[in-house]
């Protein structure tokens, strides 16, 4: 293995943390919009294919959603191996290709294969966007930049049903993919000039095994169809058990071999921090909840308040921009015992606003200022604090080799635990005597308030009682700073 703390020979400029972050912050917000904004555009794009029908057309979101949550992990791995630049390049080229494909779909099923590309493209994307981020950051500001990166990653999912909907009104559902090309096209010439050939790019490590990456691909893939199609198939349908049977079967796979092999699919090491195990769970419970909370609040504002699509975008504005403000307040602190505890005060912050959706305040009538904008407040900015420490804590663990590989899996956790949210959330909607009816809702946020206590007193007490420790200095950017090229040579 190349020597991680020597300068490489050949830099010919010194690159710019903020530049670097801005980019790929920019690059994960468009993978991260490309997931939400896409659902307000479902009623255009069925009177565009009649012939659809609505479980076909589910596969327009399902299929990225399951090809990002395949790819996060053996991409993240691939990419430490390879060259982050590299991966996170193509990966925004064939985004971007994707793109145009789905604006100009002539059929569902092309628009549906385009999508898969583009899910699969964003899985590449993300990973080493981040893992390029926190290779050229300082390690005392790395918390900083992991809460700008989160900031800028959580407001693209509550602002795509905005956008969509100001896109929809004035172009139609294509102006939705076409809206990628000058972005992402001007995003690609910035990587190419920002990012250096030589510098974050990999370890040069031999590519990891293929076998446990396919297995892995196919085993999350496998468990999230499952999990997005369970509630459609129904629960004990054949098909919805095979996959999540064989999917699991797959990940199992991967894991054996992985413990062996010489390049392994999944860097086990990372998982024997009990600092990055706890974190990642606390980070799928939290998703779990968010999920179910970002499709139940414009649910609740359009069919139980008949709230117009701008009125309730408006509304959801509140809950980004507070999970902004507490992800960037999240990203000053440093102290992992200080993280700790904001991790639980944010996880609280979230029960808090679960428990006023599931009351009265949340009734047939609308009620904006009484019960919307504190639980808006509240939930938003208790996610912004509670994610952003957890993952800084996460990314605190991860050897500065292992970036793209170790945060991949940490991705892909919270992947996982969004879809089992989405599939918890349609279960219970569809459960009771009203469907659908506010009742409904509340059980929801009732069952978001159970995952969040258990998240604040189970998982946060965990690393209390773990009591992380600053990472040694060492371990700073330089460590990253191998050879990338294939052919380069270590310095001495």
């Amino acid at each position: 293995m190349p020597d991680e703390s020597a300068e490489p020979k050949g830099s010919t400029r010194e690159v710019d943390p903020a530049r670097v972050l801005a980019l790929c912050s920019g690059a994960s917000f468009m993978a991260f919009l490309d997931l939400s904004i896409i659902s307000i555009a479902f009623p255009d794009i069925l009177d565009d294919f009649p012939s659809a029908s609505l479980n076909t057309m589910t596969w327009v979101l399902s299929g990225y959603t399951i090809l990002l949550a395949a790819v996060l992990t053996p991409a993240g791995r691939i990419a430490d191996s390879i060259g982050r630049r590299t991966v996170f390049l193509w990966s925004l080229a064939a985004f971007t290709a994707a793109s145009l494909v789905c604006a100009v779909a002539p059929s569902i099923w092309w628009l549906i294969a385009a999508r898969v590309v583009q899910g699969a493209a964003a899985g590449g994307m993300i990973p080493a966007a981040l893992g390029l981020i926190l290779a050229t950051t300082p390690r005392e500001r790395i918390a900083r930049a992991v809460g700008t990166w989160s900031a800028v990653a959580g407001f693209s999912a509550v602002i795509g049903p905005a956008a969509g909907g100001l896109l929809l009104r004035a172009f139609g559902w294509r102006s939705v993919f076409y809206i990628n090309l000058p972005l992402c096209g001007a995003m690609l010439i910035a990587a190419v000039v920002i990012l250096p050939k030589q510098r974050w790019l990999g370890t040069g490590d031999r590519l990891p095994d293929a076998v446990g990456s396919i297995a892995l691909a196919l085993g999350i893939g496998g468990v999230v169809s499952a999990l997005t199609e369970g509630d459609t198939w129904g629960w004990t349908d054949a098909r919805t058990i095979g996959l999540g049977l064989v999917g699991l079967a797959l990940v199992a796979v991967t894991v054996l071999r992985s413990r062996t092999h010489p390049a392994p699919a999944l860097e086990m090491a990372v998982w024997r921090s009990p600092v990055f195990r706890t974190a990642n769970v606390g980070l799928g419970l939290l998703n779990m909840t968010m999920f179910a909370w970002m499709l139940a609040a414009p649910l609740f504002a359009a069919d139980i308040w008949h709230w117009s699509v701008l009125k309730t975008a408006g509304a959801l504005s509140v809950g980004a921009v507070s999970s902004m403000a507490g992800s960037l307040a999240a990203g000053r602190l440093t102290r992992p015992a200080t993280q700790v505890k904001v991790t639980v005060l944010g996880a609280l912050s979230f029960t808090g606003s679960n428990a006023i959706w599931a009351s009265g305040l949340f009734g047939a009538t609308p009620n904006f200022l009484g019960g919307w904008l504190p639980a808006a407040i509240l939930g938003g900015g208790g996610l912004g604090l509670a994610i952003t420490c957890m993952s800084s804590l996460a990314a605190g663990t991860v050897p500065p080799a292992k970036f793209a590989g170790g945060l991949g899996m940490t991705l892909t956790v919270r992947q996982v635990g969004g879809s089992v949210g989405v599939a918890g959330f349609a279960s219970i909607m569809a459960a009771g005597s009203t469907p659908g009816g506010i009742a409904s809702f509340h059980h929801v946020y009732v069952a978001a308030m159970v995952v969040n206590i258990v998240c604040a007193a189970v998982v946060c007490t965990m690393l209390l009682v773990l009591r992380p420790k600053p990472a040694p200095a060492t371990a700073g950017p330089a460590q990253a700073q191998a050879p990338q090229d294939r052919g380069a040579t270590p310095a001495p």
